[in-house]
């Protein structure tokens, strides 16, 4: 969005909490992005920053707290930001499974991301939970450090050919459910659903996620029943000026298509922009 914005002539600040790039920086290996067969998504995700910035988009590191409408200020902590139109792309947040031990060892042995904590665990036993890509794509990432991985999927969600690479690799997949998670200081078993325990290090929850949508809430955007931001044809919402763009719309969860919906945002508040000024 930030890139398209620049090319048409318009000033970006791209509002950023913690670090550009958003799940796509949970990816290890991405195989679908179009001209490269395989790239990391910390890789992909320079490149775009450096690509946007290299035109002049602003980063602003911040905490965006809400958005106003009708005169569109953002307000982050500690100042506001004034803008003729707000594109929102705050993507969505990992799904908590909801288990005794998940939250008390949060941090102490259980983790989400798996691209951020598996030196962690190198050489050790851990525990992936979920059936879907994600899921299938992190315990092939621990597999290549850890002493044993299990993939406990009572639900195969994944592409064939991520149950492939499943297969042919040294992930062992348990198909049943994760009853709870145990430990002292630090996790140490996990319980599943059929009775069984089994010793583990560490614990990757990954069973989807669901979308950042607090800043829409405030300002009054429309949500549809899972609480994924409506937009029309042109990725606006009804609050005029605001557009939304990427996960956070509930479209088909990949980069692609969370990349086409940013360039169309920004061209139609470009447009929006020259019908105001």
């Amino acid at each position: 969005a930030a890139i398209y914005a620049m090319r048409r002539g318009l000033k970006a600040c791209v509002i950023e909490r913690v670090a550009a790039g958003g799940q796509m920086l949970l990816a290890n290996e991405i195989e679908n992005w179009p001209g490269d067969r395989m790239v990391s998504g910390t890789q992909l995700s320079e490149r775009m920053k450096n690509h946007s910035e290299s035109l002049g988009a602003k980063f602003i590191y911040d905490e965006a707290v809400s958005v106003s409408a009708p005169n569109l200020t953002i307000n982050l902590r500690d100042k506001k930001i004034d803008a003729k139109a707000v594109i929102l792309a705050t993507g969505a947040a990992h799904k908590k499974i909801k288990v005794p031990g998940e939250q008390e060892y949060t941090g102490r042995g259980v983790s989400y991301c798996a691209t951020c904590d598996a030196p962690f665990f190198r050489e050790k036993t851990v525990a992936v939970v979920g059936g879907g890509n994600m899921a299938c794509d992190e315990a092939l990432y621990l597999s290549e450090t850890a002493k044993k991985t299990f993939l406990i999927a009572s639900r195969r969600d994944a592409e064939q050919a991520r149950w492939k690479k499943i297969a042919d690799s040294d992930v062992e997949v348990v198909d049943a459910g994760l009853k709870s998670i145990a430990g002292e200081s630090k996790v140490s078993s996990i319980e599943l659903s059929d009775g069984r325990k089994i010793d583990v290090s560490g614990v990757f929850i990954s069973i989807g996620s669901k979308p950042s949508n607090e800043l829409a809430m405030e300002a009054g955007i429309e949500l549809d029943m899972r609480g994924f931001i409506i937009t029309d044809q042109n990725m606006a919402t009804n609050v005029s000026g605001i557009y939304a763009a990427g996960d956070v719309t509930g479209g088909i969860p990949q980069i692609s298509t969370a990349v086409g919906e940013g360039a169309k945002a920004a061209l139609n508040a470009y447009s929006f922009i020259k019908k105001t000024i």
